[in-house]
């Protein structure tokens, strides 16, 4: 099943936690720790998603993860920063499936502006539409073909194994994480 597909099946828990992946793959560009999202994902494991739950922690990690005014940062960071701001504050609806398909779509984006083999041809093309329809990885930078696969790989462990999958989401999320954490430091020792 191609990524669009498996959004548009997945369940409210399966796309709080995709979004919830694509943001915590993207949290080094906020500068938060490993941790920070911990407690929407123990929220999303306790089944309270939907409740009020969801919607303090969401608070307290924009809190945390509050930075400098819009000026100035680049795109792949602008992108992280409108994942977190539009996280819904209920894991429910319509909202929820709309932030997910947003931010499987942004995430990748982040992914493609960071790859450090993307060449000055490709940088201006993004992923393309048929890319999250087909299964379809020619043409595309390995950093994205990578998180391409782990937002696949997210949604088919929380539809096959409901919030028991959570802990393979997030394995999968974690080692995202660190792949991007080396890509953003790499890039900063580059441009020091």
């Amino acid at each position: 099943m191609s990524l669009v597909e498996l959004i548009a099946r997945a369940d409210a828990r399966g796309l709080a936690g995709s979004g919830l992946a694509c943001l915590d793959r993207c949290v080094p560009l906020l500068d938060g720790d490993d941790e920070v999202l911990r407690p929407l994902w123990a929220t999303l494991a306790d089944g309270a998603g939907d409740g009020p739950g969801w919607a303090r922690g969401l608070a307290q990690v924009r809190d945390k993860l509050a930075g400098p005014d819009a000026e100035g940062e680049d795109e792949a960071v602008l992108l992280a920063r409108r994942m977190l701001a539009a996280a819904p504050d209920e894991c429910s609806g319509a909202a929820i499936r709309v932030w997910a398909d947003a931010c499987s779509v942004a995430s990748l984006r982040v992914h493609r502006l960071l790859d450090p083999a993307t060449d000055a041809a490709t940088e201006a093309a993004d992923v393309r539409g048929d890319d999250r329809t087909q299964d379809r990885t020619e043409g595309l930078s390995p950093l994205v073909v990578a998180e391409l696969r782990r937002q696949v790989t997210v949604l088919e462990v929380l539809a096959g194994h409901g919030p028991a999958g959570l802990r393979r989401a997030l394995e999968v999320s974690t080692e995202g994480r660190r792949v991007l954490r080396a890509v953003v430091s790499r890039r900063a020792r580059g441009r020091g």
